[in-house]
């Protein structure tokens, strides 16, 4: 019984310790890491300073930096819709996000296909050519997580 309890805790910490990593294009080298993620907080790079903090997840906002303030609300996620700031008027969606592709704004046309995401890849449009894969994500992550990597790999990086 107490070996059960200690591989559950061992794999449960484990869980809590896990990081999101975020390459450039098809890479997995070290080197070509854009950005990683880590108990809601988006940091540069490999990094896990504060002071490299780019972004914050809170719930369905992306807050800018590791604020808490909600003039520093990025965007406002609801429905597979991402509105700019802290919105939800329709006016203001940034983009729209169904069934593994990335749109813009409030659109649905595969004209306006910003990215297609695919086994844990992001193509350029509605691609699937390896050439055209902007950014790579090791492991699954949530619809806010992917936003804020959009973020990052958009404004930031």
């Amino acid at each position: 019984m107490k070996y059960i309890l200690l591989i559950v805790s061992l794999l449960f910490s484990n869980l809590l310790l896990s990081q999101v990593k975020v390459y450039s294009g098809n890479s997995t080298y070290s080197s070509d890491i854009i950005c990683n993620i880590k108990d809601g907080k988006v940091y540069k790079k490999n990094s896990n300073y504060s002071s490299d903090i780019l972004c914050k997840i809170l719930g369905s906002k992306i807050y800018d930096k590791n604020s808490n303030y909600s003039s520093d609300i990025l965007f406002n996620i609801q429905d597979g819709k991402v509105y700019k700031g802290n919105s939800n008027y329709t006016s203001d969606v940034f983009m729209n996000i169904k069934d593994g592709k990335v749109y813009k704004e409030n659109s649905n046309y595969s004209s306006d296909i910003l990215l297609n995401i695919k086994d844990g890849k992001a193509y350029d449009g509605n691609s699937n050519y390896s050439s055209d894969v902007l950014f790579t994500i090791d492991s699954m992550v949530s619809l806010e997580e992917f936003v804020a990597i959009f973020y990052v790999f958009k404004y930031v990086y």
